[in-house]
């Protein structure tokens, strides 16, 4: 009897699913010498996501809403009237593309640390999917194939130098509170 639940029980382990959690994509950079000193970023190529202790948004100076955000981040880094205001671009020779202008542009994300869980993860999808949608038009303009997950990796990698996840988030504060 011991054999079969053995066997039972084997069974069952190797054909059911685990669930697994997965985590945000997120890759922080590596970490800097200490003789280096940060390179500083002009304020037209951060674009200031903040969420407040009330899911309250605000872009930059001003109020904003969920369903503006992916949007907002898309005319942000894309910069496609070459604005002032919006970030610089940097052209650069990338495989299988030529040369392209890279944004400079980072979004800066803050939290309260009032936020709610659902909000973050929203602002969250919002942002990566804004990058996802830019990099899939890139990948039709280029490749002629949406979305860029079904490109080889020297074609996905090309998309994803051209357009970099480039997402700040600062460790949350209370709004007020000193560092």
């Amino acid at each position: 009897m011991s054999d079969i639940s053995f066997l039972l029980l084997a069974f069952f382990l190797m054909v059911s699913n685990i669930n697994t959690d997965s985590g945000l994509a997120r890759r922080l950079p590596p970490p800097l010498p200490e003789n280096v000193k940060p390179p500083e970023v002009k304020e037209r190529n951060i674009f200031i996501v903040m969420v407040n202790k009330d899911d309250q948004l605000l872009f930059n100076t001003e109020y904003g809403n969920i369903r503006d955000l992916k949007a907002r981040a898309k005319e942000f880094l894309g910069n496609p009237r070459n604005l002032p205001h919006f970030p610089e671009k940097n052209p650069t020779e990338i495989p299988y593309i030529g040369v392209y202008p890279v944004s400079k542009g980072v979004i800066s994300l803050r939290n309260d640390r009032g936020t709610s869980y659902n909000m973050y993860l929203k602002v969250q999808n919002e942002l990566t999917a804004a990058i996802n949608e830019m990099r899939n038009e890139l990948s039709q303009q280029v490749f002629h194939k949406s979305p860029y997950t079904e490109l080889n990796d020297e074609q996905r990698k090309a998309i994803e130098q051209a357009i970099p996840m480039s997402i700040s988030e600062a460790e949350p504060t209370k709004i007020g509170e000193k560092k």
